[in-house]
C-alpha cells in the first residue's frame, strides 16, 4: 500500500501542509512537531512523491547528462566530476548514452525535456544546425562539456585543443624532429579533427617543416585506428620519427603497432598522446600525453549549469580551462 502525505498527518496528528513544511526542510516548524513528524514518517515509511512536488514546484531537481559512450574512460571521467558536483548541489540525474549519432542526440534531448529535467549537460560531437535549433528551444539551459560551439553562443567548458596541440607539436620539434607524423580524427569532427590538426599544422609551419602528406592519418579514435596507422606509417620508406597522436587510445595502439613491427619507443618513434587517461599509465612504456582536465571540465560544466538553472549572473558563458603535457616514457628524456 502507498503511505501519502495525509497518513503521515494523520499518524502525527498535524495538517499535511506541516508534512510538508518538514519534508521540504521549512524551517518555520517547531522542534517538538518537526520531530514527531519524521518519527511518523520513518514508522509508515514515507517516501515523498517526487514527481508530485516537481510538479508543484515547478523544478524536478533533475538533469539530463547526454553523452557519446558511457564505456568511454574519457567520458566516465567527465560524467563522475558531472555527478560529483550535481550531488552536491542535491541535483540527480538522468544519464544516457548517444553513440555520437546526431538523430539519437536530437531524441535524448527532447526525450529528457519531455520528462521536465531542470537542465542538460550535452557531450557530443559536430553541432548542426539542427542541434542549434533544438537548443534554442529548450525551456531549460543546455551546457555544452568537452563539446565545442564554434560561434561560441552557447555556455560550455572546454580547453584549447588548438593550442594543446601545437603544445604538443612544438615539445616534438624542441626535441629535434623534423619528421612529424600525426594520427588524427576525420576534419569534420571540431575537436580531435579540425582543432587538434589545426593545432598541428601551426606548430610545423612557425617551424618551417613541410607538412608531408603521407604522415597525417585518420583514425577513429580507437586502438585498432592507433594500430593500423602504426602499420601504415612504418611501411614509408621516409619514415616519420614522432608520431602525435589526437586521443591516448589510438596513442597506444601506435606504441603497440611499433612494437609488433620490432621498433622501439622512443628509440625509434617518440609519441604523445591527448588526454591523460588512466591508460597513459597502463602502457610500457608510460605515454606522454596532453593532461585534458576531464574530471574538471565535467564538474564546471555542472557548476556552469547550476549557475544558469538558479539564475545567478555569469560573468562567461565559454569557459576554458588550462593544459599541460606530462611527460612520460614514450618520450626522451
Amino acid at each position: 500500500m502507498n503511505i501519502t502525505i495525509y497518513d503521515v498527518a494523520r499518524e502525527a496528528g498535524v495538517s499535511m501542509a506541516t508534512v510538508s513544511r518538514v519534508v521540504n526542510g521549512n524551517p518555520n516548524v517547531k522542534p517538538t512537531t518537526r520531530k514527531r513528524v519524521l518519527e511518523a514518517i520513518d514508522r509508515l515509511g514515507y517516501r515523498p512523491n517526487a514527481v508530485a512536488r516537481g510538479l508543484a514546484s515547478k523544478r524536478t531537481t533533475t538533469v539530463g547528462v547526454i553523452i557519446p559512450d558511457i564505456s568511454s574512460i574519457f567520458f566516465s571521467e567527465l560524467a563522475r566530476g558531472i555527478e560529483d558536483i550535481a550531488t552536491m548541489y542535491k541535483y540527480n540525474i538522468i544519464l544516457c548514452n548517444s553513440d555520437q549519432n546526431k538523430e539519437k542526440e536530437i531524441h535524448l534531448i527532447n526525450t529528457l525535456l519531455e520528462k521536465q529535467v531542470d537542465g542538460i549537460v550535452f557531450m557530443g560531437g559536430e553541432i548542426t544546425e539542427e542541434h542549434k535549433e533544438t537548443f534554442q528551444k529548450s525551456p531549460v539551459p543546455i551546457v555544452l562539456s568537452a563539446t565545442v560551439d564554434n560561434n561560441k553562443e552557447l555556455p560550455s567548458v572546454n580547453i584549447d585543443y588548438a593550442q594543446a596541440s601545437y603544445d604538443a607539436t612544438i615539445a616534438l620539434i624542441d626535441r629535434g624532429h623534423k619528421k612529424i607524423a600525426m594520427l588524427t580524427g576525420t576534419l569534420e569532427d571540431p575537436i580531435n579533427g579540425y582543432q587538434k590538426f589545426a593545432g598541428y599544422k601551426r606548430a610545423l609551419e612557425e617551424a618551417g617543416i613541410e607538412l608531408k602528406d603521407d604522415f597525417v592519418v585518420i583514425g577513429d579514435y580507437t586502438y585498432d585506428s592507433g594500430l593500423e596507422a602504426m602499420e601504415t606509417l612504418a611501411a614509408l620508406e621516409d619514415k616519420p620519427t614522432a608520431i602525435f597522436a589526437a586521443t591516448d587510445e589510438m596513442a597506444l595502439g601506435v606504441i603497440h603497432g611499433a612494437q609488433d613491427a620490432g621498433f622501439n619507443v622512443p628509440e625509434d618513434f617518440e609519441v604523445i598522446g591527448f588526454d591523460n587517461t588512466r591508460l597513459a599509465t597502463m602502457v610500457r612504456p608510460t605515454l606522454t600525453t596532453v593532461v585534458q582536465p576531464m574530471y574538471d571540465i565535467g564538474a564546471v560544466s555542472m557548476r556552469l549549469l547550476t549557475k544558469y538553472m538558479n539564475k545567478e549572473e555569469v560573468t562567461d558563458n565559454v569557459v576554458l580551462l588550462p593544459h599541460r603535457i606530462e611527460f612520460r616514457q614514450s618520450t626522451k628524456e
